[in-house]
């Protein structure tokens, strides 16, 4: 986690960080590594702001989250308000004195907690803003066969995601990578740069660059909708979806059984390479261990894909135990 400062830099950082205090504000696996970037840096971490505990698994019983968890193997104070407006939370919150928040991966907040900050509240977004504003950038980046994409921290404002840009890294993105994957390289990329602009913050030596209005690369909320596939778009178009939501949301389909039977089931990985030629949704098996289905274009490989109701599997291993007779269709 340690950037690649010399000897003297890591003690002025610690120097700085002694004086000045952040209070960090996140939830999932993702905002971790930016949480261990600031610790191993020598920032002085007041707090940890996070989501409350949930039920779940089976026994629903309470989960802490992947923030919680780690700032309390440090030692660092944790606090999970349900409301972000109560006066109690916003009492707490001013106690610490922080000078700076930071925040990655966290809800909306009031303007009562960003501007409370001398120095402000910075977050960091899983693009090059502005594209890709809204709760999914690193899926729709995928989804849309962006070749680029990357990670930008910047100052919070009224609207989501438009504030002053501080910095950006831009980050390549890989012909066949998923969107779990991408989510990794960007969770340590976005960690460097988490530790680099706050230390900038705090010396005093950063300078704003004001966002374009709009961009016509959105990143909405996934919903069951809109990752449903649609055998009629071309295979190059299903390829992209199925890798932008794999291995979650995951992009699913209906899969319809011989007597008007249906069956869900999610797709995670798929090739394009095929030349096969079928009508959209048509299903081929071939040797008993390839599975290729028809789509506006050429027909498209299903790789690795999960029937309701059992565990997600290579399709070479599924087809060894399930037969499918002709005119089954993924509709």
């Amino acid at each position: 986690m340690h950037g690649g400062t010399d000897g003297r830099d890591h003690i002025h950082i610690e120097k700085m960080s002694a004086e000045k205090k952040i209070v960090f504000m996140g939830t999932p696996e993702f905002a971790v590594p930016a949480l261990a970037a600031l610790h191993e840096g020598g920032f002085t971490v007041a707090a940890v702001i996070t989501a409350p505990d949930k039920p779940a698994g089976r026994g629903q019983s309470l989960r802490q989250s992947a923030v919680k968890a780690y700032a309390l193997s440090l030692g660092i104070l944790v606090l999970q308000p349900t409301n972000l407006k109560d006066e109690s939370f916003i009492s707490a919150l001013r106690a610490f004195e922080a000078d700076l928040f930071v925040v990655v991966a966290f809800r909306m907040l009031p303007e009562v907690v960003w501007t409370m900050p001398p120095l402000g509240t910075f977050n960091l977004h899983a693009s090059l803003l502005p594209a890709y504003r809204g709760a999914a950038p690193i899926n729709h980046a995928i989804i849309n066969g962006e070749k680029e994409t990357g990670v930008t921290t910047f100052f919070l404002k009224h609207e989501i995601d438009t504030g002053d840009i501080i910095e950006s890294v831009s980050v390549p993105i890989a012909p066949n990578e998923s969107a779990g994957q991408l989510h990794d390289r960007l969770m340590e990329t976005g960690a460097a740069l988490v530790k680099k602009t706050a230390g900038r913050i705090l010396k005093g030596s950063i300078q704003t660059i004001p966002q374009q209005k709009s961009s016509d690369k959105h990143a909405p909320k996934l919903t069951r909708e809109n990752c449903r596939i649609d055998w009629r778009n071309n295979a190059v178009e299903i390829h992209n979806l199925v890798r932008g939501l794999s291995p979650y949301p995951a992009a699913w389909t209906t899969l319809a059984l011989s007597g008007g039977k249906t069956m869900q089931c999610k797709i995670f990985s798929t090739n394009t390479s095929a030349t096969h030629s079928l009508e959209p949704g048509y299903i081929s098996v071939e040797d008993k261990s390839n599975l290729f289905v028809g789509t506006g274009t050429n027909a498209i490989q299903i790789l690795e894909m999960q029937l309701e109701g059992r565990k997600r599997m290579a399709v070479r291993e599924l087809l060894r135990g399930l037969t499918l007779e002709p005119g089954v269709i993924f509709k």
